[in-house]
């Protein structure tokens, strides 16, 4: 708890306390009075700007003019090089070669070099190894230090304040570092208070050190944020101790809780950020009647994977259906089935006319067809008005249609 202390009075005034707010339709979605914690306010959207801070502080004289390097999947990155740039240091970043683009153009405009290597952060820990010792850099680690903990548990003393009788916090787990300073900095203050980390179930990395097994990590994952081979000792050692539950979530559980938070809270959350809801989301039994501190830790998604995420949403919710007609080849068919889409209240989003596929009947075409609608019980009576009228419907997915 010292160590936090002394963090949150070395990073005033270099880095935003964040506002943690109550959040109404998220608390009626879950049955939980929850508090989020806005961390993609920062400067650079994401809560590492804390323990960046904090660890370059402690730099001596010759440390900072040979430079510091760091392996990041981009928040960690982006963090280190814009404080490594307002303070006068030299930064290298390794980042995996699959860094979401906008983390990569991000942390060079921060003016940092970059380095793209390898698949996972693992394999780019590898080279960041090799350029250290080539070139005498001082290792600025994302979450295996002390000073990188601390300065992210000043996040756990400003959503105390904030609202003091939070009983529960749900914080997402990558390398461990945000999780352990949180849990040092709630546990400190309030001993009952309950702790819950929340990893990709790609990366179940905590979970199986904890279970004192190899972890099964791989995939690609929306979190890239938290997908992590390697958690680190410090947050093994304080997690295994002070962490309360551990939940393993799914990527649709991200994509949900992403949606979620564009949607109704109209924020804008990474999927390693979102991690938290999604394990409300996942299970909202064993947060029912709580009163839970969210920590939404990052916000730097790329606008096409959000997009992206909205659009399965909503066919997920049957609001973008898309439907396969057999009709026959004569002029006006395709004019009279608009007519009667619109007529039952649908909006028209793409249309594909095909004629040549060998499963068309010659004298016969093949219609594509995605519409928006109000919900599933709407797009169901759309399929049975066009059966009616003698059209051969088949429900398909929107991407097979081309939307």
């Amino acid at each position: 708890m010292d160590d936090i202390l002394r963090a949150q009075a070395t990073i005033a005034g270099a880095v935003l306390p964040t506002p943690c707010l109550p959040a109404r339709r998220l608390s009626n979605l879950i049955g939980a009075d929850i508090w989020v914690k806005y961390e993609n306010l920062q400067v650079t959207n994401s809560f590492k700007e804390r323990g960046a801070v904090n660890r370059l502080s402690a730099l001596s004289a010759d440390e900072r003019r040979r430079g510091v390097i760091a392996m990041s999947a981009g928040n960690h990155a982006q963090a280190l090089a814009y404080h490594a740039q307002r303070l006068g240091i030299p930064a290298t970043i390794v980042m995996p070669e699959t860094t979401p683009f906008v983390k990569v153009a991000s942390t060079r405009a921060f003016g940092a070099q970059v380095v793209l290597f390898g698949e996972t952060l693992a394999e780019s820990q590898i080279r960041m190894e090799a350029l250290r010792q080539e070139h005498a850099l001082v290792l600025v680690h994302p979450y295996d230090d002390v000073l990188i903990a601390a300065g992210q548990g000043t996040i756990g003393l400003e959503m105390l304040d904030a609202c003091p009788d939070l009983d529960t916090l749900v914080i997402p787990v990558g390398g461990g570092g945000l999780a352990a300073g949180i849990a040092v900095a709630a546990k400190s203050r309030k001993p009952d208070i309950r702790i819950i980390g929340v990893e990709s179930e790609l990366y179940p990395s905590l979970d199986a050190a904890l279970k004192g097994e190899i972890a099964q990590c791989g995939g690609q994952t929306l979190a890239e944020g938290i997908a992590v081979k390697n958690v680190g000792a410090l947050g093994v050692a304080v997690l295994g101790a002070l962490m309360d539950q551990l939940i393993l979530v799914s990527e649709t559980d991200i994509e949900r809780a992403v949606n979620a938070f564009l949607t109704l809270q109209k924020t804008m959350a990474e999927g390693a950020g979102a991690a938290g809801l999604a394990a409300m989301m996942r299970e909202p039994h064993e947060f029912r009647g709580c009163k839970v501190g969210l920590v939404l830790c990052g916000g730097n998604i790329d606008p096409r994977i959000a997009a992206s995420v909205m659009v399965r949403a909503l066919e997920r919710e049957e609001k973008i259906v898309a439907f396969r007609l057999q009709i026959s080849d004569r002029p006006g068919e395709l004019g009279t089935i608009t007519s009667v889409l619109g007529t039952l209240g649908a909006n028209i989003l793409e249309v594909e006319h095909r004629r040549l596929f060998l499963d068309v009947p010659a004298k016969g075409a093949s219609i594509d067809v995605t519409i928006e609608t109000r919900d599933g019980d709407h797009a169901a009576d759309i399929a049975r008005e066009l059966t009616k009228r003698g059209y051969t419907v088949t429900r398909i997915h929107a991407g097979e249609a081309g939307f």
